[in-house]
């Protein structure tokens, strides 16, 4: 059962804004720069990963969603950079989820978001391998600046905010197959 946003005003005034307002190309490139820098970040704290980017190197993936795209090319040192706007795209990645509330809701779930893939397998592999096995060690980072004891405590009210917004979005979905409705089920 899909789940409509509570907001439907939401999402009509984010298709009017991301339709009619183009914000200028140099603020485009400065968020998609500091994107990646926040994105090297992370690669840089899990080795595999890096060694899995390296193999690619030079190869250009292009993400898109609605009329946001960006487009980043494998280093040689196993990172990222954004690539030329005249690059043209070994992989494709099209969002198809139009709606901003069922890609918050999915991710609060932790699920992928839809996407049209197209392009070179390999690299489809990897990028695939990246997104299921690196994560952020937000914790980590924070306890460089504020000390292991505060961070800790930020870190698990900031895991209870998610455990609470998950239950919220409706992540208590059934994993598996359900019974029918009426039907008795062997309890534990």
């Amino acid at each position: 059962m899909a789940t409509q946003s509570p907001f439907p005003f939401l999402d009509d005034l984010f298709s009017r804004v991301s339709s009619g307002l183009q914000p200028p190309a140099w603020m485009v490139e400065e968020m998609q720069r500091r994107m990646v820098l926040l994105v090297n970040h992370v690669l840089m704290q899990e080795p595999e990963a890096q060694l899995r980017l390296a193999r690619q190197s030079g190869r250009v993936l292009q993400a898109q969603w609605r009329s946001f795209v960006v487009r980043l090319v494998a280093t040689p040192a196993g990172l990222l950079d954004v690539a030329p706007l005249a690059a043209q795209p070994d992989l494709t990645l099209t969002i198809t989820e139009t709606s901003a509330w069922g890609l918050a809701q999915a991710a609060l779930r932790g699920d992928k978001p839809p996407v049209i893939i197209a392009g070179d397998v390999q690299f489809a592999a990897e990028v695939n391998w990246l997104v299921d096995n690196v994560r952020w060690d937000l914790e980590e980072d924070l306890s460089r600046l504020v000390g292991d004891a505060p961070a800790h405590v930020a870190g698990d009210v900031v895991r209870r905010m998610v455990g609470a917004l998950r239950q919220f979005a409706g992540a208590r979905a059934p994993v598996g197959p359900q019974a029918p409705t009426g039907q008795g089920q062997a309890g534990a």
